[in-house]
């Protein structure tokens, strides 16, 4: 019996992805554990594995397609000894064995009536643009072709509220169709965007999936978090110089520690020296997390994201050191779990490597604070009642002020300066 492949649940949140690439093709054998396809999702491109073993009889989802929803077929699977050409034609058949008569006489009123010219195409529920198109079977269609009805008024109860012909045979003739135009016309302003363009020679880029999630979390951010920014300027040279001895002495273990590592784990340290800053809003409830996992900004080329070092506040530098760099390798590679990119009780941003002097990061909800971290360079800094010249950077917390007070965060800046002015403090 053919096996169906479905569009497969790649995170917790995960509704519908971008069908990216198909790494096989009809008639190719796979066997579990394959690679079969990259998919796109909200946060990242993940590679999907097979599960059975058999010959892909049929991609029913191309490459490129967009809106593809979870458990949508995407492929068909004919397995191990089965006829590949059997396989395709199968899935189509979704009526039950008594009704295949119907299926063949079906077709000549089909032309007659307006409603039947949507109707025709039987793979309309796999079509790449229709992310909003009525799911039904091809039996469904007919059948309310025939009786006038209005496909889209009729609530489906088959898989995934596929319309099934029971559903259509219950279903009585009415002025359905004049409602149905009302939401097609109400999605009309779309075309209002190309008309913004200025008449320049450009180059159009579609958007990722990753890039839509990031320009409406942020406009969410903006638009609902009340941010409060506080900027403190912290002095480095214990820091650098803690960073050189550790280096030397990791040395042999092939670990060298960068600035952002010792970072992290400052701001780990900070939060739980100051757990109200450890916290996240809800509607209804305060939530204060018991250990600090820091989200760390890496930008790739298909966006920003933020993976994860988990239990920042217990462990040691070194550790944070080689799992940072795993993390941000397979960011760029987009080899991310879900688990590995979600969650988080803060977040730091470094722009310092692009000589960025200070900035104000955005919240990434639902987390309650974000530490932005600018340059260090060396400026005029009273050392002991002197003017002298140190180096010195700005860092910047923004924070949630539905959970956050000002004092409170001024606290935890507060702490995280003392921490980097005497480093130490972080490693005991």
């Amino acid at each position: 019996m053919p096996i169906e492949i479905k569009m497969p649940a790649l995170s917790p949140t995960m509704e519908e992805g971008t069908l990216a690439k198909w790494l096989v093709k009809a008639g190719d054998t796979v066997k579990s554990g394959d690679l079969m396809a990259e998919i796109e999702t909200d946060k990242a491109t993940m590679e999907f594995e097979a599960v059975d073993e058999g010959v892909i009889a049929e991609i029913v989802v191309p490459e490129g397609t967009d809106n593809v929803k979870v458990g949508q077929v995407i492929a068909i699977l004919a397995a191990e000894g089965e006829d590949a050409s059997a396989a395709k034609a199968a899935p189509k058949v979704e009526a039950p064995k008594t009704e295949a008569p119907k299926v063949e006489a079906a077709p000549a009123p089909a032309p007659s009536p307006a409603p039947a010219v949507p109707a025709t195409p039987a793979p309309a529920s796999v079509s790449p643009a229709s992310g909003d198109r009525v799911k039904a079977s091809p039996l469904a269609r007919r059948i309310a072709a025939e009786k006038g009805v209005d496909i889209a008024s009729v609530t489906g109860s088959g898989p995934n509220g596929r319309i099934v012909r029971a559903d259509v045979e219950g279903t009585k003739p009415g002025a359905a169709p004049a409602t149905v135009a009302a939401p097609a016309e109400a999605a009309a302003p779309a075309p209002a965007k190309p008309a913004a363009i200025p008449d320049i020679p450009h180059e159009a880029t579609k958007l990722s999936n990753v890039r839509k999630t990031i320009a409406r979390r942020l406009t969410e951010s903006k638009q609902q978090v009340p941010h409060i920014y506080l900027t403190v300027d912290i002095r480095l040279d214990a820091l650098l110089k803690l960073r050189a001895d550790l280096n030397k002495s990791l040395e042999p273990r092939g670990v060298k520690l960068s600035v952002n590592d010792l970072l992290i784990k400052a701001l780990a340290a900070s939060l739980i020296q100051v757990p109200k800053c450890n916290v996240m809003f809800t509607p209804d409830q305060l939530i204060s997390f018991q250990r600090a996992d820091i989200s760390v900004a890496v930008s790739t080329p298909s966006g920003l994201i933020t993976p994860i070092i988990t239990h920042a506040d217990t462990k040691g530098v070194a550790a944070i050191s080689t799992e940072m760099k795993d993390l941000a390798t397979r960011a760029r590679d987009n080899k991310l779990k879900p688990e590995e990119y979600q969650g988080g009780t803060a977040s730091i941003s470094n722009m310092g490597m692009f000589g960025i002097k200070q900035f104000e990061a955005v919240i990434n909800p639902p987390q309650g604070m974000i530490m932005a971290i600018g340059a260090g360079e060396k400026r005029p800094y009273v050392i002991d009642d002197a003017l002298g010249v140190a180096t010195v950077m700005s860092a910047t917390g923004s924070f949630d002020h539905r959970a956050i007070d000002g004092a409170d965060g001024a606290e935890l800046m507060q702490a995280f300066k003392a921490l980097i002015e005497a480093p130490l403090g972080m490693l005991a």
